[in-house]
């Protein structure tokens, strides 16, 4: 059995915890919060299995912690796989791996030279649908691909943290774009980079609460000369919008991750919908098994399968820092106007 020391408290832990019920051989053992009162309240919510540490430190030191699954902001994922490493465990840490790319090759390279195990959590590219697709253009249902657009947007961040530019290191690209860069990494095949990229971003609603973009589109042009193009938004009502278009020689595939069977009018409320819902009565479309149906089930229990295996996992810290050049590439297009070439491989 596999001790999952869970590092976070928010939202994002909440949705690990959830995926992680579902694990057959790994067990929510530990748990730090940066802060008290959401501490109590997650050890409340997930019960008796997840011990509270008051740091990081003396969790990744707790010898009932194998893999230790960062879900905190952003600006605290560096300091974090510092310190998993230094105690020599296992890491899995959430999206994007880092604000930056630098940043991001930094906790490459403490990876590498503690040479620990280590897994970039990329919810999308394990949701069923958008696995799914990817079996069929694998089988070669739409023959080869030539072009995929991918929308990720909703009203907004739940936390006051995303909203803070300076310190999350970006806005909607970097929070939502990470999800579907990865994605078109996928589907093109991560043997053909990224070599440059042609983006637009701007804060067309949200300017009294960010620095940061609130709408982004990015064109991304693979080696081979085909282009993928994603979009982002904070600024889209009703709920969480996930869809992606794959293009072939023999075909076309759509998924919608935000779709659901469950869809109706009401006039009372009926509790939690789906994450970014918005309104509780009118028209709703609550999402079951929300976890399941957005990956973090799959891909807990891949990260569990392939660490006590001893192997790596599909999504690593290389790929993570692959999705942080594309997007400061992209940073770096908005302001310039015009192409600009994606980082070096590490």
């Amino acid at each position: 059995m596999i001790g999952i020391g869970l590092l976070g408290s928010g939202f994002i832990a909440d949705t690990y915890a959830d995926g992680l019920r579902d694990v057959r051989d790994a067990r929510l053992v530990a748990n730090f919060s940066r802060d008290p009162a959401r501490a109590a309240r997650f050890a409340e919510t997930w019960g008796p299995v997840a011990r509270t540490h008051g740091t990081m430190e003396d969790l990744c030191r707790d010898p009932e912690v194998d893999l230790v699954v960062i879900a905190l902001p952003n600006e605290a994922h560096l300091e974090a796989v510092r310190i998993a490493a230094a105690a020599g465990k296992g890491v899995v840490c959430t999206k994007p791996l880092a604000r930056t790319a630098a940043e991001a090759a930094e906790m490459l390279r403490i990876v590498r030279e503690a040479d620990v195990w280590h897994g970039y959590a990329e919810s999308s590219v394990f949701s069923p649908n958008i696995a799914k697709a990817y079996d069929m253009v694998r089988a070669g249902a739409i023959g080869e691909v030539l072009s995929m657009r991918a929308r990720e947007a909703h009203s907004g961040p739940h936390a006051p943290h995303f909203w803070d530019a300076g310190t999350a290191g970006g806005g909607a690209l970097l929070d939502m774009g990470c999800h579907t860069v990865e994605t078109a990494r996928m589907f093109f095949g991560k043997d053909v980079p990224i070599v440059e990229v042609f983006a637009w971003g701007a804060t067309l609603v949200h300017g009294d609460r960010t620095t940061g973009e609130d709408n982004a589109i990015a064109l991304l042009k693979f080696a081979d000369g085909r282009v993928a193009t994603v979009e982002s938004s904070w600024t889209e009502r009703g709920g969480m919008h996930l869809r992606h278009e794959i293009a072939g020689t023999e075909g076309r595939l759509i998924t919608d991750t935000g779709s659901t069977p469950v869809w109706g009018f009401v006039q009372n409320p009926a509790g939690y919908l789906v994450e970014k819902a918005d309104a509780e009565t009118g028209w709703v479309h609550p999402v079951p098994e929300e976890a399941r149906a957005y990956g973090f089930s799959q891909e807990m229990r891949h990260f569990a399968e392939r660490f006590a295996a001893g192997l790596a996992p599909s999504e690593t810290f290389e790929d993570g820092y692959v999705v942080n050049a594309v997007i400061d590439a992209c940073y770096r297009s908005m302001k310039s106007g015009v192409w600009e070439p994606v980082g070096p491989a590490l």
